[in-house]
């Protein structure tokens, strides 16, 4: 079994900051990919920021400038910084993670999202 958990949402003001934080625990042995997705009501998921094994970094170009992936000290963790977030920021923010488990098994895993709502 493979948990992923994010935490660190909330409602915030325009031009403010939120800091998500995503674990992956359990069976997974080898971590290749984390990602951080979100989905707005009514839009598809859009996927907005991947860290890969190799330190490599991707974002969204809505998002470029604002938001920066980064690897936590805690093994399997990665943080979200989201600076000057906007309106159009609010979401459920969802983490992925890819990799292989206990029996060498490339698997995708979600979380169940965390909600960020940007609003005055």
């Amino acid at each position: 079994q493979v948990q992923v958990v994010e935490s660190g949402g909330g409602l915030v003001q325009p031009g403010g900051s939120l800091r998500l934080s995503c674990l992956a625990s359990g069976s997974i042995v080898s971590v290749d990919v984390m990602n951080w997705y979100r989905q707005a009501p009514g839009i598809p998921r859009e996927l907005v920021a991947t860290m890969a094994s190799d330190n490599t970094t991707h974002y969204a170009d809505s998002v470029k400038g604002r938001f920066t992936i980064s690897r936590a000290n805690a093994k399997n963790t990665v943080l979200l910084q989201m600076n000057s977030l906007k309106p159009e920021d609010t979401a459920v923010y969802y983490c992925n993670c890819k990799g292989f488990d206990v029996a060498f098994n490339y698997r995708d895993y979600w979380g169940r999202g965390t909600q960020v709502t940007v609003s005055s």
